[in-house]
């Protein structure tokens, strides 16, 4: 998951704050930094949406 999904996952955020979300100690490291910028495993993100903002927490299937 890229920057950009991550903005859409969390609800449109801007650049800006997904940033700076992604800067936190606390938000999972990238697992790779490619020429089109850092990405990060779709479990870590979702993980971090349930702790961080269960609001917008994907429902158990």
């Amino acid at each position: 998951m890229g920057a950009h999904e991550i903005r859409i996952r969390l609800g449109g955020i801007s650049r800006q704050r997904a940033y700076q979300i992604t800067s936190r100690a606390d938000f999972p490291g990238p697992v790779a930094g490619l020429e089109q910028g850092k990405v990060w495993l779709v479990e870590d993100v979702e993980t971090w949406i349930s702790v961080h903002r269960p609001q917008q927490a994907k429902s158990p299937q």
